[in-house]
């Protein structure tokens, strides 16, 4: 891996340390918010997750005459990131990738789109968009008047159904959609001369798992297909930056994971029991938290397994 330039974000402050390498070095920590140059032009922003979770991991890609960004996080982390932007270029933001719907994901699209950047994603979120994601937004309104306000609510206008290239011959970049991972509709930014991959929430570094929307089944086999390609690099949607080891671990998780709730169902134990039963002390080593703490994931993963025995 190429030298990278570490900056430090703390509110309006800026450090730059250069000459050091990969992300071995323990540059990452959870209370830092922290933007790498991972290659000429590309950026990648570590967001911060303790003692407060504040949004999603973006990303920024440099082309001759304008920037595309991935994932345009809350409104309050888009301010903050086309800040961060203009720190390291000048040129306009054009494009805003969401890599699915979520409002950490996808809720600042306005401030880009203010900007005269177009908000792309895949076409399989469009629906989601339009109930799940407008609805969401409405409800943080409510919760969160202060940062949302009278914002209105700005859904991606540009959808692609399987690939979106863009390559202006000083950067490729390939939004795909490989199939339903965490939502219906996720998609990834692959940038094959870099072998950088921003995944979105289809893999992420750590317990930051949400399943409600997903098909962990084929989720497994979209982290397969994305395994195919020479990764050098994997920018998660949360956690620490990582390599293609992480998609190994992402799909371990579920793969395991329904492995012992089937085993469960098959021995006819109840989902409470299994809750207060299951042992995955390889997801504990990943994430540092108790595979028994993520609940959600278990009723899930329950509740897919049930629905398809019936």
């Amino acid at each position: 891996m190429k030298n990278t330039r570490r900056i430090c974000v703390a509110g309006l402050a800026l450090a730059i340390i250069c000459g050091l390498s990969g992300w071995a070095s323990g540059w990452f920590i959870p209370t830092e918010t922290t933007v790498t140059e991972l290659a000429d032009g590309v950026f990648f922003r570590k967001t911060q997750t303790e003692p407060e979770f504040i949004g999603c991991n973006q990303g920024w890609i440099v082309f001759k005459d304008f920037v595309l960004v991935v994932d345009a996080n809350f409104p309050n982390q888009a301010e903050e990131v086309i800040s961060s932007i203009r720190r390291t270029t000048d040129k306009p933001i054009r494009y805003v990738f969401d890599t699915h719907y979520h409002g950490d994901h996808a809720d600042g699209n306005m401030k880009y789109t203010d900007l005269g950047a177009t908000a792309i994603a895949s076409q399989n979120s469009k629906l989601l968009f339009e109930t799940k994601g407008i609805a969401g937004f409405q409800d943080s309104q409510e919760t969160k008047p202060e940062e949302y306000g009278d914002l209105q609510y700005q859904q991606a206008s540009m959808y692609f159904p399987r690939k979106l290239v863009i390559d202006d011959g000083t950067q490729r970049v390939e939004l795909i959609h490989f199939g339903h991972a965490h939502t219906a509709g996720d998609a990834v930014a692959w940038l094959p001369e870099h072998g950088i991959m921003f995944t979105g929430d289809a893999c992420v570094n750590g317990p930051f798992n949400y399943t409600g929307d997903s098909n962990t089944e084929s989720w497994i086999g979209v982290l397969t297909e994305m395994a195919e390609l020479p990764i050098k690099t994997i920018a998660p949607g949360h956690g620490e930056i990582s390599d293609i080891g992480l998609i190994g671990k992402q799909k371990r998780y579920f793969v395991e994971l329904r492995q012992l709730v089937q085993q469960a169902i098959d021995a006819g134990t109840s989902l409470d029991a299994l809750k207060q039963q299951i042992q995955l002390p390889f997801y504990k080593e990943w994430t540092g938290v108790d595979v028994q703490e993520r609940t959600e994931n278990i009723e899930h993963v329950y509740s897919e397994l049930t629905d398809r025995s019936k």
